[in-house]
């Protein structure tokens, strides 16, 4: 099969078109890099700032489409997979859609079906967005002003958004979340495959025995820290640093390049991510491939969508629950000889779940529905 996979996020794309040519296909990523991850792509679409920039991006994408026919599957990473205006993504949509044989949206990103299903108040208890009822403090934020958020509502971007979905022939969700977003819109065009993780890349380092100092692991994205929730998780890293000062360590970084990020993760024993999901992200399934035990999302509903009923090991904070993080964080540090069994089990979860080849499967299985 030929795929070209157009956008990326945290690396999802490149990682499964390298499986895909482990495999025996061919697979193109046209992508930015996902920004400051700086992730491998064989046609490059990265944005500079400024005219000059946006003028170079325009020149680039204009030369990089006859790259971009000829496939069988070209897989899109959101309805928003470039850096430009809607109109103008809407135009190079439809060349692709020409083009190639099939379009799939990677649902793998906020746009208006995920912004829709976070505000209808029943299909998440909590999300980026709504806690229960109330409005969650990224809502609040200078974030989500910044991030232009309010757009989703406005009728350009629903057009858009419309235009996407009527143009493309199914969808893959890479999280729980967004595939309760999609399935109700798209039905059986709609298909789960989870976060493709290179386990072979990634060594698991065993935690062979009880560690005298519990080491915790965040990694900030600047201007994601709300949404994210790592504005909370890290207030409760440093409560906790503070009540057991002699056998807890942080280590907390910001912004890194891909490679060193997971690099830098390796000696710590836990890492926190998300709480604001029902799904562990790609950074607590990078670190639990390594052996770390993640603080993150982990809701029944996931749990139910991949068939897992033995091995539970992410810990599950809710943003719902005042103390949560405090109280389970306490409990790893306490139970701290706990962490070599979870660290193992970490491992094996990714392994069953979320390796590479196993993701890349699904999508194979899917998109020959689909030809």
């Amino acid at each position: 099969m030929k795929i070209l996979f157009a956008g990326d996020a945290s690396n999802m794309h490149n990682c499964l078109a390298q499986q895909l040519r482990n495999m025996g296909h061919e697979a193109t990523v046209a992508s930015d890099g996902s920004r400051w991850m700086d992730t491998h792509r064989d046609i490059n679409l990265f944005r500079q700032p400024g005219l000059l920039g946006a003028l170079r991006y325009l020149r680039d994408i204009k030369r990089a489409l006859p790259l971009m026919t000829g496939y069988d599957i070209v897989e899109i990473a959101s309805p928003i997979f470039l850096r430009l205006k809607p109109h103008r993504v809407a135009k190079v949509f439809d060349y692709l859609k020409a083009n190639n044989r099939r379009v799939v949206l990677s649902a793998m990103a906020t746009d208006v079906a995920y912004y829709d299903a976070c505000h209808d108040g029943h299909t998440y208890r909590y999300s980026d967005y709504m806690l229960g009822n109330e409005p969650s403090p990224y809502v609040n934020s200078a974030e989500y002003i910044a991030q232009h958020q309010d757009n989703w509502k406005q009728p350009f971007m629903r057009q858009h958004c419309d235009h996407i979905l009527q143009g493309i022939d199914g969808a893959v969700a890479c999280l729980y979340e967004y595939y309760a977003a999609y399935r109700p819109l798209l039905g059986n065009c709609v298909a789960y495959a989870g976060i493709p993780i290179d386990t072979e890349a990634l060594k698991y380092r065993p935690l062979e025995q009880e560690p005298d100092k519990v080491r915790l692991f965040i990694g900030i994205q600047r201007d994601r820290h709300v949404i994210k929730g790592t504005d909370r998780l890290l207030a409760a890293m440093k409560r906790i640093h503070d009540r057991y000062p002699g056998i807890t360590e942080l280590e907390v970084v910001e912004n890194l390049p891909y490679d060193e990020y997971t690099r830098r993760m390796r000696e710590s024993h836990i890492i926190l991510d998300q709480l604001y999901s029902y799904t562990p992200g790609t950074n607590a399934l990078i670190a639990m491939a390594q052996g770390l035990v993640a603080v993150s999302g982990a809701e029944p509903e996931y749990y139910d969508l991949i068939g897992e009923t033995a091995n539970k090991p992410i810990v599950n904070v809710s943003p719902l629950i005042e103390g949560d993080i405090d109280e389970k964080l306490s409990w790893l540090v306490e139970h701290r000889d706990q962490l070599p069994q979870m660290a193992r089990a970490s491992r094996i979860f990714v392994e069953k779940h979320n390796a590479a080849p196993v993701v890349a499967q699904r999508y194979l299985d899917f998109w020959n529905t689909l030809l």
